[in-house]
């Protein structure tokens, strides 16, 4: 195999596999995990140094993202308009988070970067509970990097946006709602008016996910909803319990201070 090929992802025939929990699949898992806990380790450091290390993983996602639109832009392809928004924009939600990861980290506002973690934990939760891109053929060429990289840069990075404290789950959530409402219109938008992608947000008609599922669409509309509000919800519920725990440990240790002094 040549370098052209690796980098243009041009396959053999007959190179597909099915990787699922194979070894490179729950090798991944566990990097991502040992890195999350890594990373853990730098709650103590001061806000420079773990910004630092933010930024870092979204160059990371940006080199990745670059790379991959320079490769497809140069195929030779004739220039057609569609192609070029095709290559250009974000399209699936995974990409889509990955955009929003690197602008979460320039404009460094809390409701963008629970927003951007949100997003990229429920990307990255499904593409590694079932992956179907990058680890789906025998040999790991560019395309298959790029697929196993940013999703586990993003698992990676939303970890850290909550370790590391850049993320404030707090009631009531409106500007990530508008965030949502802002991503949902950009998916009607490569659907029905650019027509560069069939499903980015996986709620369409015989889409991936209702195919796995193996029920009707009504049905599958209102378990994607319902499961929407639940996973969502939970980031500020798991949040109010911890600030509420947290507070009683503050009042408990005031008390037993006030009792020593007395």
């Amino acid at each position: 195999m040549t370098l052209h090929d690796w980098i243009f992802s041009v396959y053999p025939e007959n190179s597909q596999v099915n990787g699922r929990w194979g070894i490179l699949h729950i090798s991944v898992l566990v990097f991502c995990i040992a890195a999350i806990i890594a990373i853990s380790f730098l709650k103590s450091k001061s806000e420079k140094s773990k910004r630092a290390v933010i930024i870092a993983l979204s160059i990371g996602i940006f080199v990745l993202e670059l790379s991959r639109r320079i490769i497809n832009l140069s195929r030779g392809y004739d220039f057609e308009w569609n192609y070029f928004l095709t290559v250009i924009l974000p399209r699936p939600w995974c990409a889509i988070s990955c955009w929003m990861i690197m602008l979460a980290s320039v404009l460094n506002k809390k409701s963008f970067y629970n927003l951007a973690a949100i997003c990229a934990i429920l990307n990255a939760l499904v593409f590694f509970a079932y992956p179907s891109v990058g680890f789906n053929h025998k040999y790991i060429l560019f395309e298959n990097v790029y697929s196993i990289a940013t999703h586990s840069l993003l698992l990676i990075t939303a970890a850290a946006l909550i370790i590391l404290g850049f993320t404030k789950f707090k009631l009531p959530p409106i500007k990530e709602i508008i965030g949502l409402m802002i991503i949902y219109g950009y998916g009607f938008i490569e659907i029905f008016l650019l027509k560069i992608e069939a499903d980015p947000l996986f709620f369409m008609p015989d889409g991936e996910v209702q195919c796995f599922l193996g029920v009707n669409y009504p049905l599958y509309l209102v378990i994607y909803v319902v499961f929407l509000i639940i996973y969502f919800s939970l980031f500020y519920i798991l949040q109010h319990i911890a600030d509420k725990q947290k507070k009683a440990e503050n009042v408990e240790i005031k008390y037993f201070e006030t009792e020593v002094v007395h």
